[in-house]
Parts: C-alpha cells; structure tokens; sequence
C-alpha cells in the first residue's frame, strides 16, 4: 500500500539537544498526524485485543509528556497514571489540546534544562537520570506509539505513513 501521510525524517544536525528535540518533535507530530481528518467515533473504535484506541494513545502521551518533562525533568507535580484510558466524557478536542499543551510545556523545560546532561529534577526510581536519557527515553515512547497508531490507522481507512 502506497503510504499517503509520508515525512522525512528530520535533517537537523546542530548540535545534541538540536538533533533529539527535533527527533522528539517528529516523532510527536506523527501520532497527531494519525489523527487527521478522523470522527470521533473513529478515534475511539477499538481495533486491537489490548483496547487501544488513537485517542487513547494521544491521551497516555499527554500524561507521558507530563510526567517526564513536567515532573521529573522540571520538577512539577506528578500528574499520576499514564494509562490509555480516555475519562468518560472527555472530547477528542480536549484530548488533542492537552497533547498540544503538554508538548508545549514539556519543550518549554527542555528549553529551561538547556543542556543535555542536566541531571533531572526528580531522580527516577532513585536515579538522577540526566535530560539526555529523557529526551532518549521520550523519543522511544512516542515512536514506538506512533507506529501503533500508523497501524490503527491503516485498519480504519488505510492512511499509512510516517
């Protein structure tokens, strides 16, 4: 199937936090790209055994962002469970607004960090994780939720595509 949503990868080379945050950045804007021109009933129609839906996996990101850049990078409070359950009666239009919103703060501490070897604010299971293996550890979870939604996608319309 020809791939209808394609990107090129990032060409930004200008130095580590450059590069990462611009790898971030696809990543992030692929799962909401997923999410284009899709109903309500779409993004919440359950395709998989587990129950994920698109809106689901926006949501989990949304608290994912939260929680490494707002808390442990930042030093914010914990906003709790990441899961991908969207709350009953939460809209598609909040949900992708908190993504957004999240993105924006979490960039915004990236930005407040500076450097890469920053050590974290909120250690990590006891460890002072510096902003470089969030920024790793981010990059590998929104990427890794942006080819589940490529597939989620490609069963509800056959969208595909990075």
């Amino acid at each position: 199937m020809a791939e209808t949503q394609r990107k090129p990868v990032p060409r930004n080379d200008g130095g580590e936090l450059d590069t990462a945050t611009a790898f971030l950045t696809f990543a992030r804007e692929s799962v909401l790209k997923k999410t284009d021109g899709l109903t309500d009933e779409q993004l919440r129609e359950v395709l998989v055994g587990s129950g994920t839906t698109l809106l689901g996996l926006v949501h989990h990101l949304t608290f994912a962002e939260r929680v490494w850049f707002g808390h442990h990078v930042a030093g914010g409070e914990n906003p709790g469970d990441v899961d991908m359950t969207v709350p009953e009666g939460r809209s598609t239009a909040d949900v992708l607004a908190g993504y957004r919103a999240a993105i924006e703060a979490s960039d915004a501490a990236i930005r407040a960090a500076g450097d890469p070897a920053v050590p974290v604010a909120v250690p990590v299971l006891g460890t002072a994780h510096t902003l470089r293996w969030v920024l790793a550890h981010m990059t590998s979870e929104t990427a890794r939720h942006a080819g589940h939604a490529d597939i989620l996608r490609e069963q509800l319309d056959g969208v595909t595509g990075r």
